[in-house]
């Protein structure tokens, strides 16, 4: 008796169904990936990298806006060197930044741990306090003026009833930039709060229960607990925090014009002196780059730190 035997067809072997041209997952979930991300990558290319691109060529420039450029090769970078005027705008950036920043976390922190301690009428606090940092830094810079005013402002006709003569804020060498300082702190503080606070939420309750349990105080469940769970937050925080100091100008235009003298004159008000008063786009664009390589470096710095001090896992 003759045993027949299948004849497999072309292109697919005996005894397997043939694969349909059906897309796989994985590749539709990547193209998928790729749509959502191309808005945002074109976005970068064209308002972040370009930009970036486009200072670089012109810090090679002298260029005042008006005249055609010419080659300088790296002359505007030795200019940074000899300018009095840009190493005291780098120092004033340095101690707005040393000072608010600390500043700022020890506000934000202490708001969002008073918030997550179950105080009443949570969700209209935490709106109240968000709401200097929602709102636009010139309109909150006009009124800090008007509170800074030496005689009849808010600020010193407090200090008036407990007996002190307050300073000339925002005219004096001394307390023009602790001004800035307090103005950007009171401003600045509700973005770290709301994000401290989605962090203490995270924590688990198990964690302080324990703690309690072994006898540990507030103090030692802060420290042992809170603040190592709490360490992701942080650097977050401090991160944008460090970022967004080193590049005030707001402020510092509307509230002081960089002065008295050059006591408030920041690096980014300084770029834009530069750049837009004295039409040396090529001298600005050094600047600039400057400041960038000063932002990434200490970035990359914290970043370094963020081993040892940042803890994801409970």
């Amino acid at each position: 008796m003759a045993v027949e035997t299948p004849i497999a067809t072309s292109g697919s072997p005996p005894g397997r169904p043939r694969r349909r041209g059906r897309p796989s997952r994985f590749g539709s979930e990547t193209f998928a990936a790729w749509l959502f991300l191309t808005p945002s990558f074109v976005g970068f290319l064209i308002f972040t990298a370009g930009p970036v691109v486009a200072a670089g060529v012109i810090s090679l420039l002298h260029w005042n806006l008006f005249s055609p450029p010419t080659f300088a090769g790296l002359t505007n970078y030795t200019r940074l060197g000899p300018d009095p005027t840009f190493w005291a705008a780098l120092g004033n950036t340095a101690y707005f930044t040393l000072v608010s920043v600390p500043l700022t976390m020890v506000v934000s922190l202490s708001l969002a741990l008073l918030l997550n301690h179950g105080l009443r009428r949570m969700a209209i606090f935490r709106s109240l306090l968000l709401l200097p940092y929602a709102t636009i830094t010139v309109a909150v810079a006009f009124v800090w003026i008007w509170l800074y005013i030496p005689h009849d402002g808010l600020m010193n006709s407090v200090l008036g009833l407990v007996g002190i003569d307050g300073p000339a804020w925002l005219i004096s060498d001394t307390w023009a930039m602790p001004s800035l300082i307090l103005m950007s702190v009171w401003k600045s503080f509700g973005f770290g709060m709301v994000i401290f606070l989605a962090g203490l939420q995270a924590i688990p309750q198990q964690l302080y229960e324990a703690a309690k349990v072994d006898g540990t105080t507030a103090w030692g469940s802060f420290r042992n607990v809170t603040l190592p769970l709490l360490s992701p937050s942080m650097f977050f925080v401090i991160v944008t925090s460090v970022i967004g100091s080193f590049q005030v100008f707001d402020q510092a235009l509307v509230m002081t014009n960089g002065g008295p003298g050059s006591s408030t004159t920041t690096l980014v008000m300084y770029i834009y002196q530069s750049g837009f008063q004295n039409y040396e786009q090529g001298y600005a664009a050094a600047q600039s780059l400057v400041l960038f390589a000063f932002i990434a470096l200490i970035t990359g710095i914290q970043f370094l730190f963020q081993r040892r001090l940042v803890h994801y896992d409970i």
